[in-house]
């Protein structure tokens, strides 16, 4: 063996690396919209977050990504770190699915029908079938499937090219001295390590490894410590992540290490009964990829039976170790960056925060109305803090959604497109909120008020109102195309409604029953109130975007202007008779 080979495996390992990014990053992409569904499934019950965690894993195939999504998600109060226990174990189990699928590179048989599960005779028929996908994909999804199947067939080349430098080192006596090292289990889980934290993988340290047993020279007893301490390794990524959050969210990588070392501990103590004490004779035989592998999961399994009804100690234990006061827990990010390493996730989490956003603009709306009967100064004050929140939120969204990657799927891109689109209508209809407070506040201490007639014909257009900015936010927020469509038909009967009040008013200055400062008031008022329900208009039709794609955004907008749909006459009719004006 040369220093060319020395560069062979360099190659092999940065195919590897290189597979598994690509592989990665793909998967997460396909993956993306349905992991925040998963997400929602979450609960305090620790082996549902188990098999969340575990499946994630396997999705994206990358722990340590998993880890720091979990320290974004809680440094931005969506998670506690007691529901993370349960998904970074469960991670740990899901990352050994990759260790299963390279031990397959191990397999010695003449069967034509299980040497084709081999990944050097099968992988490049499915990087053929990649390459094929991504030429000619019509679709996003079609070219991430098949950027998922390039990546895996680069990803078991450079094992096949590690596997090929390393076999030469089976005949060298100085790589049987150089493995003499190996037998001190410290010495093995310090070098699984470092290694595995300059590489950030705990998938290649053990493909690295898988490798380096075909030579015959790796023995059970070698291989298990290197396996352990690729295991504290790969903690590395989400500690360097923990940079920069809160105290709270600190605590996840922190829980994640303790994990893992406590693991090692326990796998030690094992490792010295049965190979010092015991002297069990199956520790000195070669290791096989397939025993690697089976190593890595039995390592992870037990560490997660015995750790698994320990989560709250673990979690009483990383609060020793950080201590954050009630304060600090409070101190949480709008939308923590690294939620953007998931973008089906952070698109998901947007989406949420656009919800609460449309809520809030809904009831400072509401409880500016009641001013005009009822004045309050400290309801005027908090429709006033809510619209800085509103503000605040509109700002982080947009600064948010701006750093996403390009590359979406084209259900995410819709999401995106949805929330950019009806966030900046939901804080119009705050600041109408704070402008009724301004008009609210002249006409109280003008000491004006209304005769009996404006009070009924303001309580129905009132009612009328608040009926469709629940409708509005009810659709945006379950999605449902069939209730936005109901509210064009309401907004059209509301805005002819305005202009029927407006004309009352008019008629009434005319008579002399009101005088004209008064008239202007309560124009304002009405003018705001159609503003509101022109906004619910453009949120209804931007939740209806794949109706105005078919039909195109002027036909759909006068279809529903226009003549409506036989569906929604009789809704519209029963919209009618519940606020139906007073007589003049």
């Amino acid at each position: 063996m040369d220093i060319y080979s020395l560069f062979t495996i360099c190659g092999g390992l940065a195919f590897f690396l290189f597979g598994m990014h690509v592989m990665s990053g793909s998967l997460e992409k396909v993956a993306g919209s349905k992991l925040s569904d998963i997400l929602r499934a979450l609960t305090s019950n620790p082996f549902k977050s188990l098999a969340l965690g575990a499946v994630i894993t396997i999705a994206i195939q990358s722990s340590s990504a998993l880890t720091v999504m979990l320290v974004g998600l809680v440094n931005s109060g969506i998670m506690s770190v007691q529901q993370t226990i349960g998904v970074i174990m469960g991670s740990n189990i899901g990352t050994t699915l990759t260790s299963w699928i390279l031990s397959l590179s191990g397999l010695r048989t003449e069967n034509f029908f299980i040497s084709l599960l081999k990944p050097e005779n099968f992988s490049p028929i499915v990087a053929l079938i990649g390459v094929i996908l991504i030429m000619t994909g019509k679709t996003a999804r079609k070219k991430d499937v098949g950027t998922i199947m390039a990546g895996f067939a680069v990803l078991m080349y450079g094992m096949q090219i590690m596997s090929d430098a390393v076999s030469p080192l089976a005949d060298m006596p100085e790589f049987s001295y150089f493995l003499t090292a190996f037998s001190n289990p410290f010495l093995g889980v310090l070098i699984g390590t470092l290694f595995t934290g300059l590489i950030q993988s705990s998938a290649a340290a053990v493909g690295v490894l898988q490798a380096l047993s075909m030579t015959g020279a790796i023995t059970y007893a070698m291989a298990a410590p290197i396996v352990m301490g690729a295991n504290i390794g790969t903690c590395i990524t989400a500690v360097l992540s923990a940079f920069g959050v809160g105290k709270e969210a600190k605590k996840v990588p922190l829980i994640h290490v303790l994990i893992k070392i406590i693991g090692t501990v326990i796998g030690l103590i094992a490792y010295i009964v049965l190979v010092y004490i015991l002297q069990v004779p199956a520790a000195y035989k070669a290791c096989t990829p397939f025993a690697v592998a089976m190593i890595h999961t039995i390592f992870n399994v037990v560490n997660t039976i015995v750790l698994l009804p320990f989560s709250r100690q673990l979690v009483a234990l990383a609060n020793k170790l950080i201590k954050s006061d009630a304060s600090e827990k409070d101190k949480v990010a709008f939308l923590d960056e690294r939620l953007l390493l998931s973008p089906g996730l952070a698109v998901h989490q947007s989406w949420k925060k656009s919800t609460t956003l449309a809520q809030l603009s809904a009831a400072s709306f509401e409880i500016a109305t009641k001013a005009f009967r009822d004045f309050n100064r400290e309801e005027i004050e908090e429709i006033r803090r809510i619209e800085n929140e509103v503000d605040m939120m509109e700002d982080g969204l947009n600064t948010f959604l701006s750093k996403l990657s390009k590359d979406l799927t084209d259900d995410d891109n819709k999401i995106v497109n949805e929330i950019l689109h009806t966030i900046s209508d939901f804080e119009r209809i705050s600041d109408h909120a704070v402008d009724l407070t301004y008009i609210a506040e002249r006409f109280h201490t003008e000491g004006f008020d209304f005769i009996d007639k404006e009070k009924q014909e303001l309580t129905v257009l009132s009612g009328a109102l608040f009926e469709i900015l629940h409708e509005t936010t009810d659709a945006y927020r379950s999605g449902d195309t069939a209730a936005a469509k109901k509210v064009e038909p309401h907004v059209s009967f509301v805005r002819k409604m305005i202009k029927e009040i407006k004309d009352r008013f008019i008629t009434r200055l005319q008579s002399h029953e009101r005088n004209a400062e008064i008239i202007t008031y309560l124009n304002d008022f009405l003018t705001i109130y159609d503003r509101v329900a022109a906004h619910c208009s453009n949120i209804a039709m931007s939740v209806e975007e794949n109706v105005a794609e078919n039909l195109g955004m002027h036909t759909f907008s006068h279809e529903l202007h226009g003549d409506n749909p036989l569906d929604y006459k009789e809704e519209k009719a029963a919209f009618i008779a519940r606020h139906t004006l007073p007589e003049a």
